[in-house]
């Protein structure tokens, strides 16, 4: 799951406070044209399923090396935000997982198999989806349908209250938009 760079390119305004203006990053002008389809973007912990062992995201950003056995998601780190993720194990007994381990415990089993997760409810995110307990959800599964322009992109999230959208094709989510991108309150 490598980190994908924001649809449109981003301008700083106020305090390090960045938002986007109406140009699109290079390479991502598909989705101005129609091209892939847009999914909700989830608010929680991502994690993965890969060869049926349950994995949470870790960010060796500022030069920190990665743990023993950790997944690189991409080859190197980002040169401009550091951010270099990769998949650690879930270790059941670390209290530092319990949370991603009752996520995974109250997900009706035949929803898993391998592919990118979000966990989601009470311990993640100060719950944005006010769920009783924690699960996972699959990255991609919720398609919407969106005016693919700057303004209508901007409309989208303005009049329905979700963190933001991924844009997907070639089944890989390939860049995002979020909130507050365009300075629109979330949570």
């Amino acid at each position: 799951m490598k980190k994908i760079p924001t649809l449109f390119k981003k301008i700083d305004i106020e305090n390090r406070k960045q938002v986007v203006s109406k140009e699109v990053n290079p390479g991502m002008e598909w989705v101005l044209n129609g091209e892939g389809i847009a999914t909700v973007k989830i608010d929680g912990s991502a994690t993965a399923i890969i060869n049926g062992v349950f994995y949470k995201r870790y960010d060796a950003k500022n030069g920190k090396k990665p743990p023993e056995g950790a997944i690189p998601c991409q080859e190197k780190p980002d040169p401009i935000t550091t951010h270099w993720p990769h998949w650690v194990k879930v270790d059941e007994k670390a209290p530092s997982d319990l949370w991603l381990v009752e996520a995974y415990k109250n997900t009706d089993k035949s929803t898993i198999f391998d592919g990118t997760y979000e966990a989601i409810g009470p311990h993640f995110s100060s719950n944005p989806y006010n769920l009783e307990k924690d699960v996972l959800v699959r990255h991609g599964i919720e398609v919407i349908d969106v005016e693919r322009t700057f303004e209508g992109i901007k409309k989208y999230l303005t009049d329905n209250y979700i963190e933001g959208i991924v844009f997907w094709k070639d089944g890989e989510p390939k860049c995002k938009i979020r909130r507050k991108d365009f300075d629109l309150k979330w949570k």
